[in-house]
């Protein structure tokens, strides 16, 4: 019986100590470090040397991470890390720790840990060149496996996705000053502190360290992997001058053509993009609103007005591979993300910068939710919003969703018969259309703004997609952008979301493609 109780008393106090540790450092940890740090000077962190900032994109992914040594891999966790090595556009190391039951230890940089194909790269390589972030793996395939899902390198960029998803859109911990004249910062991860969880944890906690010319952060991420994956975050900001464009959980994607713009002279897939659209769900209006996305001849800033947002997302919504027919970049598969704030944000504009692009290379999409008045030095902004990957049914809506937005001109057989304007042909789908007859009097509201004139629109039961199809006739007023907005209604009641379009200029649609 001593035997036992001693036994017992050892358990608790291990267990003690463990949580005591663990406690120790927290969220507040990294805030009281953010706030200290906005008090100083802003300096750029040390570089790595020139030779690992100048390798080829191919050299660098010649570096790779022997996988039998990835970190907790004898302890059997569900969660293990493989640190990134510094180089390329990954210019200066990054901190990791970990904290765990004995306090917070650093993750000291280790060369043999990675596979060198070129045996000169392992030689010039330095003992301390330092890591730029590190992989997350969890078992998604089987106990035994360890399938990469969260990454979070490069600047403050982290990349996540659901079980059966591929590698597409960015998260970042915030963006500021995005598509503005004055140039854009890009404020970037410096410390993380990894928390470690028990072996059969199903959710982890990564702390994280934010610094910037224009404000530090202080970030917890709280991360829950699945079939949708899922990261509850908390940030606190501390601005070191007036943010003039502060993004809040701010989303990167490419966007190159798709099937409302042409495709461009010599390309052979019919679509390339890691998104297709931009959904908005406002927290008043409770109004569902969804914008095509574009590659357009110049830059392109919209402010959506929002109060008290419910949700807004980057989505690929088009997930068949005959849309795409691209083997190895496996475009259908690439993850929705969705932004679901915690509390009441206020008012603000969920704002959408597209830049043009040549090719897929580039992100050339920012999503991001910015408040009404301007971050102003100090004082602490704190937000919290869960952040998720997978499937566009991660949204929730109940509202009929657009499945297909098709742009072309209107002054063409099949188009129509006005010079200077532009067929657009839009098909709605859901369980709030489904029940309904093909003969069922389905109606739609069209409006033009800034100028746009709506020359006709009629609604009509699309049966080869089981879906309800919308077709505009509509033309821009001279020199303006056509912009419109639409939905469907069916015995007086909204059945779908508000599809919006802005189409900069006619190149968008009429360009070289074939």
């Amino acid at each position: 019986m001593l035997a036992k109780h001693a036994a017992k008393c050892v358990f608790f106090l291990l267990f003690m100590l463990s949580a005591g540790a663990q406690a120790a450092f927290s969220y507040q940890s990294v805030v009281e470090k953010a706030e200290k740090l906005a008090t100083s000077t802003y300096r750029k962190p040390e570089q790595i040397p020139g030779f690992f900032q100048k390798l080829s994109y191919h050299d660098y992914q010649s570096i790779r991470f022997d996988p039998e040594k990835r970190l907790w891999k004898k302890s059997n966790t569900n969660f293990q890390v493989m640190p990134v090595p510094a180089g390329l556009f990954y210019r200066h190391p990054v901190k990791l720790n970990v904290v765990n039951r004995t306090g917070v230890s650093p993750i000291a940089f280790d060369k043999s840990l990675f596979n060198f194909s070129d045996k000169s790269i392992e030689k010039r390589m330095p003992a301390d060149l330092g890591y730029a972030g590190f992989k997350l793996t969890y078992p998604f395939s089987g106990a035994d496996s360890a399938n990469q899902f969260l990454v979070f390198a490069g600047a403050s960029y982290f990349r996540g996705v659901g079980r059966d998803n591929a590698f597409g859109i960015s998260a970042r911990g915030v963006a500021v000053d995005t598509g503005l004249n004055s140039g854009e910062e890009f404020p970037e991860f410096i410390e993380f502190w990894l928390q470690r969880p028990s072996p059969d944890s199903k959710h982890m906690i990564v702390y994280a360290l934010l610094d910037g010319p224009g404000l530090t952060g202080a970030y917890q991420f709280d991360i829950h992997p699945g079939k949708t994956t899922r990261v509850t975050v908390k940030v606190t900001l501390f601005p070191r001058r007036q943010i003039e464009l502060a993004g809040i959980a701010p989303l990167t994607s490419m966007f190159f053509y798709g099937e409302n713009t042409a495709r461009p002279k010599e390309h052979w897939r019919p679509e390339v993009h890691d998104s297709d659209g931009l959904l908005i769900h406002d927290g008043v209006s409770e109004e569902w609103l969804w914008r095509p996305l574009i590659n357009p001849k110049t830059l392109q800033i919209d402010y959506l007005q929002v109060q008290n947002p419910r949700g807004f997302g980057l989505l690929q919504r088009d997930s068949e591979f005959v849309n795409y027919q691209d083997i190895g970049a496996q475009y259908q598969r690439r993850p929705n993300a969705w932004v679901e704030p915690d509390g009441d944000w206020g008012s603000g504009n969920v704002v959408l910068v597209q830049l043009p692009t040549a090719n897929e290379t580039n992100d050339n999409i920012v999503a991001f939710w910015t408040p009404q008045k301007k971050l102003a030095p100090g004082q602490p902004y704190s937000f919290a919003y869960s952040l998720k990957f997978g499937d566009a049914a991660i949204t929730a809506s109940p509202m009929a969703y657009t499945s297909n937005t098709f742009v072309g001109a209107g002054d063409i057989i099949g188009g129509g018969n006005v010079e200077g304007s532009y067929r657009l042909v839009i098909d709605f789908k859901g369980d709030s259309l489904n029940k309904l007859t093909a003969d069922a009097k389905v109606t739609a509201e069209v409006t033009g703004t800034d100028g746009s004139k709506v020359i006709e629109q009629f609604v009509e039961y699309n049966a080869p997609l089981k879906a309800w199809r919308l077709s505009i006739l509509a033309k821009p007023d001279g020199g303006k952008p056509l912009a419109l907005r639409a939905f469907l209604k069916y015995d007086g009641q909204t059945v779908s979301e508000t599809w919006t379009y802005r189409l900069p200029d006619a190149a968008a649609v009429k360009g070289s493609g074939s």
